[in-house]
């Protein structure tokens, strides 16, 4: 008798009152490399060892709408995903796997009407019901213009474009996320709990909005869309404010969809979401403090029962060193098991219900929230703040706030900035040296299939096949069977994209960094401006750099710090945005009479990329012109990229904004000297 009032307050009971465990968060690692054969490989080994779901890493050729043998591409394929440049690839990688039984995560947005199709496809040759198929292509555009950078189209397009596929599955394939809102992305572009609960739920508002303006579903269509609506979040380090703020996006979204668009029935207004924790704040510096950093960012979206993460995947200890091994993946993933099925967690329910300070939290963050999302929607909604370049200026302030605090020790960062003595990591050992080696023959395969591919297909059906896409792009039809008819007639990813450029063009949006500010000051930056100032003397002007980010790489927070930082330590600045050839680089550093160039690259291309800018510098006779590169550098690629031309190397353990600025006008005055 005494027992059970404590049994009923902790347990969790079925029908017939037996304790029972909660089911555990789909458990999948984010993975793919090289080509669709060896991903598939790594899938199938994954899915042997306990993973419960798939999530798709494709490469930036493949996110990009390029083909392989594009030759801004060659350099990125098969580097941070899996090429897939046709059907045929697509067959490769899900030979031998269910995909009527697997729930697929793809990591995908401005391609991710081709790569449904493509899977469609793939399902349609086996005789499969797609109405059966189970997953969620990522398919947040908003995100990419404002952080990641893998967009292609402009933003009505590209909200069409997502539109026309929830109207498809909705009907169709009824079990697929369409799109998740992304907020991934921007909080690792250092958006702030209120930011990112504010962006992505703008966001989402707007895309309803949208797509009840279209008036393709009544009442109840409507509601299931909503329904079908789901996020991909992050978790930072600071785990009881983002465990809040995932309450927070639990009951703001509830408020939203019943008060704004009238969905009633509770199962629709449920906050549905992934994620993946931060990757923002792993080091370089003894990277073996990672394990314990992911950990701690996994306890804040599984601990509260109520707002408790549908999906996890969690990055590996070495990613701010290069892309993990097969077997850093399954420590990551072994770290989900012991959690999920180890541990008594799924047996209770919400541990902090009627916590006065995470009910505090909870509506701080929400006021906060609210009336930022209320200055969204009065600008019109998402497209407008960001075509106003509103959005991208937030993110590179709270960026550029988030670097000054570390650099000033506000923001301790074990290993990095304090602590930084230790033992050599062991982990770091062996032959690899404890990182991942891209296959060096992925590029020659890739572009193998597709010449393949090219040669024995049906021209004039790929033709037709195009043709009609074009049509539906320019009469307002749905682009979605046109498109699955261009994957049936093995149309190539490269001419998907090409076509619908053809008839919405490319978006460049505003890249955010003019009128920053970063919190740099003291007697070294004093100094430092005395120098550039004796520069300025000598050469008759002010010192000019271009920061560049060559290749397909869309990531340019670094990039972003860096110009923002040069301009305020007195340099004048190019900076251009993100996505642009060596070629465009050199080009633009010759027209602007640049002093130094600084490429920033983390997509692992970085010695490919370099040499081609040294190479377009000596054919352009602009030797003088000084070369440096930072990102994700391993430091056996160092003296390959010394031997390029480049005069210094700078990796994420170069922290220190003002070391960099220093370094920089090192090269500049030893030139000119």
């Amino acid at each position: 008798m005494s027992e059970a009032p404590e049994r009923q307050a902790h347990q969790l009971y079925d029908a017939e009152g037996n304790p029972t465990r909660e089911r555990p968060w789909i458990i999948r690692t984010y993975s793919g490399h090289s080509s669709p054969k060896a991903s598939n490989a790594l899938y199938r080994q994954n899915l042997a060892a306990g993973q419960t779901g798939l999530s798709i890493a494709f490469d930036l050729p493949t996110q990009c709408g390029y083909d392989s043998d594009d030759p801004i591409a060659r350099p990125e394929v098969g580097k941070v995903g899996v090429p897939i440049n046709s059907v045929d690839d697509m067959r490769v990688l899900f030979d031998e796997i269910p995909i009527e039984d697997m729930n697929t995560s793809m990591t995908i947005n401005g391609t991710a009407m081709w790569l449904l199709a493509l899977y469609i496809a793939v399902a349609r040759e086996r005789g499969v019901d797609v109405s059966q198929l189970t997953g969620t292509t990522q398919n947040d555009l908003i995100k990419e213009y404002l952080a990641r950078g893998t967009y292609i189209f402009p933003p009505a397009d590209s909200l069409r474009i997502i539109a026309e596929m929830y109207e498809f599955c909705l009907e169709e394939v009824p079990r697929w996320n369409a799109s998740n809102i992304c907020s991934y992305h921007l909080q690792e572009a250092a958006a702030t709990p209120v930011q990112e609960l504010a962006f992505a739920l703008a966001n989402a508002i707007s895309l309803l909005d949208l797509i009840k303006e279209r008036g393709h579903f009544d009442d109840d269509q409507f509601a299931r869309v909503v329904g079908r609506i789901s996020f991909f979040v992050n978790s930072g380090i600071r785990f009881v404010e983002e465990m809040c703020k995932m309450r927070a996006f639990g009951e703001l979204w509830d408020e939203y969809t019943r008060d704004r668009f009238g969905v009633t029935d509770p199962k629709y207004r449920r906050f549905r979401y992934g994620v993946q924790v931060n990757s923002l704040g792993l080091t370089e510096s003894q990277p073996e403090n990672n394990a314990w950093r992911i950990l701690i960012e996994a306890l804040g979206v599984t601990l509260s029962r109520d707002a408790r993460a549908r999906a996890v995947q969690l990055p590996a200890w070495n990613e701010a060193l290069s892309l993990p091994r097969p077997w850093d993946q399954q420590w990551s993933l072994r770290l989900q098991q012991i959690l999920a099925y180890e541990t008594d967690l799924l047996e209770y329910p919400d541990l902090f219900e009627g916590s006065v300070v995470v009910e505090s939290k909870v509506a701080e963050l929400k006021e906060q929230a609210r009336a930022e999302i209320e200055s969204i929607l009065g600008m019109g909604g998402v497209i407008p703040a960001i075509e106003s370049g509103y959005l991208k200026s937030a993110l590179v302030r709270s960026m550029s706030e988030r670097i000054s605090r570390i650099n000033s020790g506000e923001q301790i960062v074990v290993g990095l900035n304090r602590w930084t003595d230790g033992i050599p990591s062991p982990l770091l050992g062996g032959e690899d040296g404890g990182l991942f080696k891209i296959d060096e023959t992925a590029y020659a395969d890739a572009v193998e299939g597709l010449e393949r591919v090219r040669a024995t297909r049906d021209a004039a059906r790929v033709e037709a096949a195009l043709d009609a896409l074009k049509a539906a792009a320019r009469d307002g039809s749905s682009m979605m069977e046109p498109s699955i008819e261009c994957a049936l007639a093995r149309v190539t990813t490269g001419e998907w994209a090409g076509a619908l450029r053809e008839v919405f063009g490319e978006y460049r949006p505003a890249t955010g960094v003019d009128g920053q500010r970063l919190g740099l000051a003291g007697d070294r930056v004093d100094a430092l401006r005395t120098r550039i100032q004796a520069l300025a003397d000598g050469l008759g002007r002010r010192p000019k750099i271009l920061v560049g980010k060559p290749g397909l790489d869309g990531h340019s927070n670094g990039a972003e710090v860096i110009a923002v930082s040069a301009r305020h330590v007195g340099f004048d600045v190019v900076y251009s945005g993100i996505r642009l050839s060596p070629e465009d680089i050199v080009q633009s550093a010759v027209e602007e009479g640049v002093d130094l160039i600084g490429a920033s690259v983390l997509s692992g291309s970085h010695v490919e990329l370099a040499q081609q800018i040294t190479d377009g510098l000596a054919k352009h006779d602009a030797a003088h012109i000084h070369l440096v590169v930072g990102g994700i550098i391993p430091s056996s690629d160092v003296q390959k990229l010394e031997a390029a031309g480049v005069a210094r190397v700078y990796t994420p353990s170069d922290y220190e904004i003002i070391d960099i600025m220093e370094s920089i006008t090192d090269v500049i005055e030893t030139a000119k000297s």
